[in-house]
C-alpha cells in the first residue's frame, strides 16, 4: 500500500491511500493505528512528507562502496547521529544553502528511509520488520564543512539545518517490501546519475539496524531511520561537487517512486 500525506484546499492535513493513475482517496484515521480508507477522492493541493517523525536517527557509513570512495576502515557496529526534526522537507520543497552559518560544500545523500510503526524495545533481528510502517525516500543532505571541520567531533550540525531531511514522495507498507535490501537506488543532479546501487550492498541491513537501535532504547512510531548512503556523493568526486542554486536532486527507489527537491538559498529574513 502506497500512503501519502498532503494540504487540501482548506490548508488541512490528511493521509490517503494512492493507487493507480495518481489517484488517492482519503484515509480517516492514523496509519500509525486505526484507519479506514474512504471512497473520496483526495483533493491534493501540496505534496507533504509522508510522516512528521518523532526522531530521526541516521546510519553513517553503512555501504561498503561508499566506505571504499571515502578510504574508511568498515565499521564494527553501525554509525548512529540524530537530526534535527524540524529540519524534514517535503517533495519539490527547495533544500536550502545555509546562509546564517554559511557552508560552501554541501553535498546530497539518497538513501532508503524506514518508518518505524509500533513502540520497540530490545527487538530480535529476525522479528525486526514487524515493527516496520514502511519504507520512503530520503535525501540525507549534509554541509561537510561543519560535519567535519566546525561540528566539534559530532555529525549533527552538520546534517540537522532546516530542509536537509527531504522525505517522499510516499510510504510504501512493508507488506509490498518484504525484503528493503533488494531495492535499486539512484540519485541524479540535474539529469546526470550520480549514485546507483542496490540496498544489498549495505553493511549492516535493515534488520540487523533496528535490532541495534532498538537495544535498550525505546523506538517510539514515527522513528524515521536514515540506512546510509551509497557510493557516488559529491564529497568523494575529483573535484569535489557541491551543491549549488538551481540544480535539482531526484532520488529514486525501486518500488517507492521518486523525491525530487531543486536546490537554492535560505532566504535572508529574519530571526523567529
Amino acid at each position: 500500500m502506497k500512503l501519502i500525506r498532503y494540504r487540501d484546499p482548506h490548508g488541512l492535513t490528511h493521509f490517503a491511500h494512492q493507487v493507480t493513475g495518481g489517484i488517492a482517496h482519503r484515509i480517516e484515521g492514523d496509519p500509525f493505528g486505526a484507519f479506514a480508507i474512504t471512497p473520496d477522492r483526495a483533493d491534493i493541493t501540496a505534496l507533504l512528507a509522508p510522516v512528521v517523525p518523532t526522531q530521526i536517527m541516521g546510519i553513517g557509513l553503512n555501504y561498503r562502496q561508499h566506505a571504499e570512495e571515502t578510504k574508511a576502515k568498515l565499521p564494527d557496529f553501525p554509525i548512529l547521529f540524530n537530526k534535527n526534526v524540524a529540519s524534514v522537507a517535503n517533495p519539490d520543497q527547495a533544500i536550502w544553502l545555509p546562509s546564517h552559518l554559511p557552508s560552501a560544500e554541501i553535498d546530497y545523500e539518497g538513501e532508503l528511509a524506514v518508518v518505524i510503526g509500533k513502540t520497540c524495545r530490545n527487538v530480535a533481528r529476525h522479528h525486526a520488520l514487524d515493527y516496520v510502517l514502511g519504507y520512503t525516500c530520503a535525501n540525507d543532505v549534509s554541509a561537510r564543512d561543519w560535519q567535519k571541520v566546525k561540528g566539534g567531533g559530532q555529525w549533527c550540525r552538520g546534517k540537522s539545518f532546516d530542509t536537509f531531511s527531504p522525505l517522499g514522495p510516499c510510504l510504501v507498507t512493508g507488506d509490498d517490501i518484504p525484503n528493503p535490501n533488494a531495492l535499486r537506488l539512484t540519485t541524479t543532479l540535474n539529469g546526470e546519475r550520480v549514485q546507483e546501487t542496490s540496498t544489498g550492498d549495505m553493511i549492516f541491513d535493515v534488520p540487523t539496524l533496528i535490532e541495534f537501535l532498538s537495544g535498550s532504547t525505546t523506538l517510539l512510531p514515527g522513528t524515521v531511520i536514515l540506512t546510509g548512503t551509497p557510493s557516488g556523493v559529491g564529497m568523494a568526486r575529483q573535484p569535489p561537487r557541491w551543491l549549488r542554486p538551481g540544480d535539482v536532486v531526484t532520488i529514486e527507489i525501486d518500488g517507492i517512486g521518486a523525491l525530487t527537491n531543486p536546490v537554492a538559498a535560505e532566504p535572508l529574513e529574519n530571526s523567529r
